[in-house]
């Protein structure tokens, strides 16, 4: 992969503790200023808790960067913004996903409420299956706080797994 190209990276962002409509702002400028400039964003996206009991509502968004990071970068600087922002360990997703029947069901995840959570919904036409990172984002097509506002900025839409 080449350094200096520019990549078309999809971000989902999502709060639920705080001012949450300006921990969203926030995020967006640092990943403005650190990953790779904004090109589209979505409007503010409002949903219950997907996974977990909490009486606090999220808001979400998603974005649309240029960037010339590699996947990996970008996921480093996500989790370093989630940091700046205030997201500690006891915010952390406590993961376990099964990917061997290609199911993408949660086991054994515990989810949290956070100040801010940035996840990776797409990068380019990539498909990586890491244990530290998957793209496309196993989950995404689960949960409509995702692809409602993934939609509205996806200007090639087309559902990542059609095999669905």
């Amino acid at each position: 992969m080449k350094v200096d190209s520019l990549h078309q990276v999809y971000l989902g962002l999502g709060s639920n503790l705080g001012d949450k409509e300006e921990n969203i702002r926030k995020a967006i400028n640092l990943i403005n200023e650190q990953i790779g400039t904004v090109v589209r964003q979505s409007a503010l996206f409002y949903s219950e808790p997907w996974g977990f009991e909490s009486e606090n509502q999220f808001v979400n968004a998603a974005i649309c960067i240029s960037t010339t990071l590699t996947p990996h970068e970008v996921l480093k600087a996500n989790q370093r913004i989630e940091k700046q922002l205030g997201k500690t360990e006891e915010h952390a997703t406590d993961r376990g996903l099964q990917t061997s029947d290609n199911s993408h069901q949660p086991s054994a995840i515990t989810y949290h409420d956070r100040p801010i959570d940035i996840d990776i919904l797409l990068y380019d036409d990539l498909h990586i299956d890491e244990p530290e990172l998957k793209i496309p984002h196993p989950l995404m097509q689960m949960r409509d706080f995702v692809m409602i506002p993934l939609r509205e900025i996806w200007i090639t839409y087309a559902d990542p797994e059609p095999s669905r």
